[in-house]
């Protein structure tokens, strides 16, 4: 087995397999990814009605659980997260989002240099494919599929005609100059299947590319070191233990949990905390784990007699029978969707200047993530926090990357969070009793002896949870408690970059798949040292031209 590359990529997430993708365009430079789930490539990950299955169980899902949360009444939480090459957008609910701008200049207000929204939004087209909307906001030409459901859902009309008896803005582009309003969430799809980083960046190349070479089933158990210099990672592959050598450099793609729990069982971290589990300290790095937050989010939930939606019934059976077949032969119908159909941005203050909590409007019945079975047919709508005050913490039990990591979220440690998602909570019922979707309602399954601010409090904390956003445990800046520069480049270590959504200081106000992505083709230009951006611009310099000439000779 091959042992020495110029790149080894930890972690086939979407970060990992854009970086892997990316830099292995280059004939003259070798890349290895290790990723420690499967291949990625089976009927329940490309169908996208396959979340099902995975969300609630350890089918390609680490499915992790949080220490108990105080401001969850004692709850764990629970975490899952993809595992296989493609990471989480192998098993997430594929909605396109990017955020908004405010999140990027905020970014670069921070102190890191190139990541204002003027700067990212190059890099968000050149990744996309868009197969509807043609303006200066979208890509055309990108190796990420993004389109409109395929569901042909009717239940989606009437949550429109909801929004607007509710007086809430519709919009058919949560991406665009404004991302305030209601609608149809867009999909990282292709032709009614899920179209995962993976697809996108990795899997065709697999086969045909010399250079680049990809294990499955590969645990990274440490970062080996030469002084302050990152040389190689131990792994082991089906029972083996190997060491694969970077010549230049090691990239940790393994996700906001697993690459600061990398790191610390490496030496790499807050050396008392390093030294409780006896590890040797070998770089004092405070913020690894540290500053971990995610959008806290609650789930009203309903039941229906429609078999529009989702469910176990007779009469269902029959018609999922019908659907099955259609999706074998159009691609089409309730085996395409991604649950969480529908969404929104909206203000729970109109005097704010962007949004800030987002709806998931998901056409079954979800209660625990799937984990808390109900007979029949139903309908739900999330609300979330799109700026959480509060902040958690990774840490390790052990020195064994084995074990899980030690997850406290810290939802709610922030009495403002709590107060925020009231008024969210008021917004998101006000638009669920509309006509349009009151209609269909034959009992309210979660909230319907909520009457007061305090009930809806104490659901609050007893009901709330993660909708799978976590950042920010290795974030980027030049404060005391950043563990990586502008450049993703470990603080402190040579040899070393961080590519995952770890490195976000701030959560973006959204889904996070499409912005990583974004980061790690930015990231690909700035390991390359030439801007596929810049290079288009009308004056472009020597050495971008010098480098255009040696692209144009090596990539496809």
């Amino acid at each position: 087995m091959r042992q020495v590359f110029d790149y080894v990529v930890v972690g086939g997430g979407s970060g990992g397999c854009v970086m892997a993708g990316r830099l292995s365009e280059d004939p003259s430079v070798s890349v290895c990814v290790l990723e420690a789930g499967g291949g990625g490539n089976s009927a329940i990950i490309n169908t996208p009605a396959g979340a099902v299955a995975m969300l609630p169980t350890k089918l390609n899902n680490w499915a992790f659980e949080t220490t108990p949360q105080s401001g969850l009444n004692g709850r764990k939480g629970y975490q899952p997260r993809g595992k296989a090459l493609g990471g989480s957008s192998a098993v997430n609910a594929m909605v396109y989002i990017r955020g908004q701008k405010q999140d990027y200049d905020h970014w670069a207000a921070l102190g890191n240099a190139g990541w204002s929204y003027d700067e990212v939004l190059p890099y968000f087209k050149l990744s996309e494919s868009n197969e509807r909307i043609h303006n200066e906001y979208h890509g055309q030409h990108g190796p990420l599929s993004v389109s409109d459901l395929r569901t042909d859902n009717p239940f989606q009309q009437d949550y429109l005609a909801a929004a607007r008896e509710a007086g809430y803005p519709v919009t058919d582009d949560f991406n665009g100059a404004d991302q305030e309003g209601v609608g149809i969430y867009q999909v990282t799809q292709k032709h009614g299947e899920r179209w995962s980083a993976a697809r996108a960046y990795l899997l065709p190349h697999m086969d045909n590319r010399e250079n680049l070479v990809v294990h499955t089933h590969a645990l990274v158990q440490k970062i080996e070191f030469q002084g302050k210099r990152a040389v190689a990672v131990e792994v082991e592959i089906k029972g083996q233990t190997h060491r694969i050598e970077a010549t230049r450099e090691i990239i940790l793609a393994a996700g906001a949990f697993q690459t600061p729990q990398l790191l610390m069982v490496s030496g790499v971290g807050d050396s008392s905390e390093l030294a409780s589990q006896g590890i040797e300290c070998r770089h004092h790095l405070p913020g690894v784990g540290k500053n971990l937050h995610d959008h806290p989010d609650f789930i009203f939930g309903y039941k229906t007699r429609s078999t529009d939606n989702l469910g176990v019934s007779l009469k269902g059976s029959v018609r999922m029978i019908r659907e099955m077949l259609r999706y074998k032969r159009e691609r089409r119908g309730m085996l395409s969707s991604n649950f969480a159909e529908g969404g929104g941005f909206l203000k729970t203050d109109p005097t704010l200047a962007s949004p800030d909590v987002q709806l998931h409007f998901v056409i079954a019945l979800v209660d625990d993530h799937a984990r808390n079975f109900h007979m029949g047919h139903g309908f739900s709508c999330h609300v979330c926090l799109l700026q959480p005050k509060s902040r958690g913490s990774v840490g390790i039990q052990s020195k064994s990357m084995k074990d899980a990591p030690v997850i406290d979220i810290g939802f709610y440690q922030n009495p403002e969070d709590l107060e925020v998602m009231v008024k969210g909570y008021k917004l998101t019922q006000k638009l669920m009793q509309a006509p349009s979707l009151a209609k269909h309602v034959v009992e309210d399954s979660f909230t319907a002896n909520v009457k007061t601010d305090d009930d809806i409090r104490e659901i609050l904390r007893n009901r709330t949870d993660t909708v799978y956003h976590p950042v920010g445990t290795c974030k980027m800046g030049n404060d005391d408690m950043a563990v990586v520069d502008a450049q993703l480049r470990v603080r402190g270590l040579e040899g070393l970059r961080i590519v995952d959504c770890s490195v976000m200081p701030t959560v973006p106000s959204g889904n996070t798949n499409a912005p990583m992505i974004m980061m790690a083709e930015k990231t690909v230009d700035i390991i390359r040292g030439y801007s596929r951006v810049a290079a288009g611009a009308a004056n472009p310099t020597n050495e971008q031209l010098e480098q255009a000439e040696h692209l144009a000779e090596v990539l496809p």
